[in-house]
């Protein structure tokens, strides 16, 4: 168990408890809202910029527990600018992806990243969607995901248009995966952070690099954790008498789930302590590197993962995911009360990678006669067509990436015109199976044009699989489910998920705040590849290539009208 991480509960847990943020008096909603003052509108820029990502928050999750958020998430929620319509506006909605659209302003079909992971059929090999062979892993272990880096990312990102020109500027990240420090990072940043088993916060090593150069930010934090989990283990309890009613007892494929807390399978990372951790290095961070203290603009992308490993482990609906809402909200609630103390002054932006559903076996008993899992038999039934139909002998059809792709024994690209065949007649079989909404070919896919996407609400389920379509990675077949349909399930794994193109997965929050703003909603949908080029222009920076999203006007700030196009 990870050992550094636990001990860093500890303090978290001692840092929730020195108080939340002010409870402000929020706007009503649906009242007119007054006009920013020319006071306002000479806002200088704000010296620190941070995103904050919350893997799996869907908006059907924070609209849930709006009412009872007395924190971090109140104050936003309240004071903030609100888009209760915010989207992710692809159709295979997963972390990396996800990820890679907030601060490059593109769709993965332009930023390279289509999924978490891919089979290269030229090798056979999954390929991580962050994969930098090249580099190592600072705390000496080849663990996690192996050696990472930002290369994959095909699009620059904020930060990086940022520190092109303003050098001097400091970039980071940190989060509980490294693909949520990473693609918040960018490829320029000073360092991306994340948390990994018996050491604390590592980071990749790039070659003629000094792991413990790129490991001095957090060095400090890093053996304070140790030192607290040897004198504190760390446990989870309730804390909120209300989210123990949610106890229940459920039948996922044959096992008995018991939901409650802590869970039988109890693990940091599975726990709201994974996210108070991410919260105390990104607290580090500002204090070791005096970011937005020293005269220029700084960035902090924060991505807080345990929403989501709660999300796949116990569902969304019970008391494992309740007291997460409530765990975090107190959270923010601390760093929001830190980032307050920035004498430049903060813009703050929060949202999410993707949104996710309960698990169906929940679902169903609660009214969605939908909800189900994919049939096991699905795949195979499929596969032994195509053998017989070809007289292949190894199943030509594999599962990656939200599709399949056709291949040989060796997970290699079968020769054309076999391909090709192959292709065509697993496409119609696909289309027959009444579980599969849509199967459709990649190359197909790549020569329509990118859509547009100003209105997520209205592109087809055809357009959204386009925008997710990155030729050489995603699958040579492009599927969605059924709405309401997941995969399998297993009890000490994973027993609920997202990816689907079905708004669930695809709508999230998006919410703009800064110390002394005032509340506001807007309900016309925003996506979240509009806010890297929204917070561009409120700091006066312009991407150094074509993107998707749009600039967004926040007229408090000094510069919150856009530029006419």
């Amino acid at each position: 168990m990870f050992r550094s991480r636990l001990l860093a509960s500890a303090l978290a847990a001692s840092a929730l408890g020195l108080g939340l943020c002010v409870d402000p008096s929020p706007a009503l909603a649906g009242t007119a809202q007054p006009q920013p003052s020319a006071q306002s509108e000479a806002r200088p820029e704000p010296s620190l910029v941070v995103t904050i990502v919350v893997d799996q928050l869907s908006a059907n999750l924070f609209n849930q527990y709006r009412s009872r958020f007395t924190g971090g998430l109140k104050t936003l929620a309240d004071q903030g600018m609100v888009s209760i319509n915010g989207y992710q506006t692809h159709g295979v909605t997963v972390t990396c992806a996800g990820h890679s659209t907030v601060l490059t302003g593109a769709h993965p079909a332009r930023s390279g990243i289509p999924a978490n992971d891919w089979i290269d059929t030229t090798t056979g090999k999954t390929t991580y969607c962050l994969a930098a062979p090249q580099n190592t892993l600072a705390h000496g272990r080849n663990t996690d995901n192996g050696p990472v880096g930002p290369e994959q990312l095909a699009a620059s990102t904020l930060g990086d248009w940022l520190k092109a020109v303003s050098p001097q500027s400091r970039v980071y990240g940190v989060s509980g995966k490294d693909r949520g420090a990473i693609n918040l990072a960018g490829h320029k940043a000073d360092g991306a952070f994340w948390l990994t088993d018996n050491f604390g916060f590592t980071t990749y090593v790039e070659p003629g690099q000094s792991a413990q150069a790129r490991l001095a930010p957090v060095a400090a934090l890093n053996a304070r954790m140790i030192d607290r989990f040897t004198r504190t283990p760390p446990s989870w309890t309730y804390s909120n008498a209300a989210c123990r009613r949610l106890d229940g007892q459920w039948t996922i494929a044959g096992q008995t789930f018991d939901s409650r807390v802590p869970p039988a399978d109890f693990r940091l990372d599975n726990s709201p302590i994974l996210d108070e951790l991410t919260i105390e290095g990104a607290i580090e961070l500002l204090d070791s590197r005096q970011l937005g203290r020293r005269g220029v603009t700084d960035m902090l992308g924060v991505s807080l993962s345990a929403t989501d490993r709660i999300g796949h482990s116990y569902g969304t609906q019970g008391p494992e995911m309740c007291e997460q809402m409530l765990r975090l909200d107190a959270a923010l609630g601390v760093f929001l009360d830190k980032l307050s103390t920035i004498p430049g002054g903060a813009v703050v932006v929060l949202t999410a990678d993707h949104g996710g559903s309960d698990f169906p076996e929940r679902s169903a008993v609660e009214g969605y006669p939908d909800a189900g899992r994919v049939d096991r038999a699905l795949q195979p039934r499929v596969n032994a067509a195509l053998k017989a139909r070809f007289g292949l002998e190894a199943d030509p059809l594999v599962s990656s990436a939200g599709g399949f792709v056709i291949v040989d024994k060796d997970h290699k690209s079968l020769a054309e015109p076999l391909r090709s065949q192959v292709l065509a007649a697993a496409i119609e079989l696909l289309n027959g199976e009444p579980q599969v909404a849509m199967a459709v070919a990649r190359d197909e896919l790549l020569a329509e044009p990118i859509p547009a996407s100003d209105n997520p609400e209205e592109l087809s389920l055809r357009e959204r699989l386009r925008l997710s379509a990155v030729a050489g990675r995603s699958p040579d077949i492009l599927r969605a489910w059924q709405p309401g349909l997941t995969g399998q399930g297993r009890v000490g794994g994973a027993i609920s998920s997202h990816g689907s193109p079905w708004d669930y997965d695809r709508r999230v929050p998006i919410v703009f705040w800064w110390p002394g703003a005032e509340g506001q909603e807007r309900f016309l949908p925003m996506r979240t590849i509009d806010i890297a080029p929204t917070l561009a222009n409120l700091i006066g920076v312009k991407p150094d290539a074509p993107i998707d999203g749009r600039c967004m006007d926040l007229p408090q700030f000094a510069k919150g009208r856009c530029e006419a196009k």
